[in-house]
């Protein structure tokens, strides 16, 4: 889900949801109205991947709202308000937090996902305590990390769980902080999702990540150019769709509904007429001229658009 600088990921399998975060405080109702309108009426299991506000912030209201299964949340606690809402949510409804253990796997339908981290007790950053965990549903699969970073990587590296997913949803909304080289390799996703906010203060997605992926050759969506991206898995193929367009790729059908083409390296947007175009892989897609300013994109000077 859009969720700004946050994230909120809804997975549905043979009638059984599972909520992993829920974005900020601001974004409960958001969240709350999405999975209603996809006919979402109990949440078999929900996940709060750590305290940060941008990932539990929208939880209460979820909470609140929802016939909950089972809450899974890492053996951390953080003295914000934020967190305490979510602990008076969970204790209203006569629920208990189950510890995230690495190994474990529980069933989704015919779906099953496994817990790969976090694999320590202690960590000197909050994001490393972030629930990983990995879906699976015959050839399909898909990698969630949280806001996990380099050591969380490196110690899921050690261990013997497969790690190999077509979908990776990037860790720390593309932060240089995440994404090592070696877990990259290791997962070796087709596609990878950035969840994050336009012009956030952060810089992100860094860089260096979005490098690194257009390296390995790896499409990515980004829910700050793209909005809420719906991924679709048969068992077999993974399809995607963004704004009410099916699609394999990412980039393609963004052509249908965007008049205006931005140039990720240069921050330049030309028309779609232009015949200075950038490559396929540099490129961003706007609905109007607007939007590509507002992200800090500056008109083209040949063609002028």
């Amino acid at each position: 889900m859009d969720v700004g600088q946050g994230d909120a990921l809804l997975i549905q399998k043979d009638g059984q949801n599972m909520l992993i975060d829920a974005g900020e405080n601001k974004y409960g109702k958001t969240v709350y109205d999405y999975l209603q309108k996809n006919g979402v009426t109990k949440l078999d299991y929900v996940i709060g991947t750590h305290p940060h506000s941008d990932h539990i912030g929208g939880l209460d209201d979820v909470i609140n709202g929802f016939e909950i299964g089972k809450v899974i949340m890492p053996k951390v606690s953080h003295n914000t308000k934020t967190f305490e809402d979510v602990l008076v949510a969970i204790e209203k409804k006569g629920l208990k937090i189950t510890s995230p253990v690495v190994g474990d796997s529980y069933d989704l339908g015919e779906a099953k996902w496994t817990v790969l981290a976090p694999n320590g007790e202690k960590y000197d950053n909050l994001n490393d305590y972030s629930v990983v965990i990995r879906l699976e549903y015959e050839n399909n699969s898909f990698l969630f990390t949280g806001d996990a970073e380099k050591q969380s990587e490196e110690e899921i590296l050690k261990g013997d769980i497969s790690l190999a997913s077509e979908v990776l949803k990037v860790g720390h909304h593309g932060s240089a902080s995440s994404t090592t080289d070696d877990f990259l390799e290791r997962v070796n996703p087709k596609t990878a999702i950035i969840s994050l906010a336009t012009d956030n203060s952060y810089g992100h997605p860094h860089k260096e990540i979005i490098e690194k992926l257009e390296k390995n050759n790896i499409k990515t969506y980004r829910t700050d150019t793209h909005g809420t991206i719906v991924a679709s898995g048969d068992g077999k193929t993974i399809t995607f769709e963004i704004n009410n367009f099916s699609k394999e790729d990412p980039q393609s059908s963004a052509k249908d509904s965007r008049e205006y083409i931005g140039n990720k390296n240069s921050q330049v947007f030309h028309s779609k007429e232009c015949n200075q175009l950038p490559q396929e892989e540099n490129r961003v897609y706007f609905k109007d001229k607007k939007q590509a300013k507002d992200q800090g994109y500056r008109p083209h000077s040949v063609c002028i658009p």
